[in-house]
């Protein structure tokens, strides 16, 4: 492996101006994961913590009676994740991030009939995730319905990732993992009928 450059084995960087450049080569190749379904950006401040990188994603669904113009089941979905580069973790630094998604949800969701989801996902880039953190992580779930579920819900996941240990933990209904498990290549699958189920559903 090229130590000067330890992920350029994996995958080649993107270029595309619209994806800024960050200075750190793991998050550098993170964002090359991540650009494809998110917009990204630099250098984030949110309510007064600082995220290297913040992404979002919005999906809107809808289906068509005939012809597109006759829709009907409209329906949003968005995803926002946020990586900070944090050096020593702990489980009350996680807690505060918690803390902030619930915040967030109160400012950023507007909880109407058309609000599907949204989840806020936390990536905590550590110098080494210890044993009290990663069992915090993974038995970590949060998922609070809106009305009862008729403005539809909002999630919070949570993931911890030592780059230079290769080492991460994620919570339990996150699937960003892949995209921070630089060390390993991304798994490519073919979809089971129950997988296509369960998208077409939105299970």
């Amino acid at each position: 492996m090229n130590t000067d450059d330890p992920y350029e084995s994996l995958e080649p960087a993107e270029d595309d101006p619209d994806v800024p450049d960050w200075d750190d080569d793991y998050v550098d190749r993170v964002s090359d994961r991540l650009m494809f379904n998110f917009d990204l950006e630099k250098d984030r401040t949110v309510v007064g913590t600082d995220f290297t990188l913040y992404g979002e994603m919005n999906i809107h669904h809808e289906k068509h009676f005939i012809h597109p113009v006759l829709s009907f089941a409209h329906h949003d979905t968005f995803e926002h994740v946020f990586v900070r580069e944090v050096g020593d973790v702990s489980v009350a630094d996680l807690e505060a991030l918690v803390a902030l998604g619930h915040d967030l949800a109160d400012e950023w969701i507007d909880a109407d009939e058309e609000h599907y989801a949204t989840e806020f996902s936390f990536v905590a880039l550590a110098d080494a995730v210890p044993e009290d953190v990663r069992e915090f992580v993974a038995d970590f779930r949060d998922r609070t319905l809106l009305k009862k579920g008729f403005h539809g819900h909002y999630e919070i996941h949570l993931l911890v990732a030592d780059p230079e240990g290769e080492s991460l933990v994620a919570s339990q209904e996150t699937d960003l993992g892949e995209a921070f498990r630089l060390w390993e290549p991304i798994e490519k699958e073919e979809a089971t009928w129950l997988d296509l189920l369960r998208r077409r559903l939105q299970v």
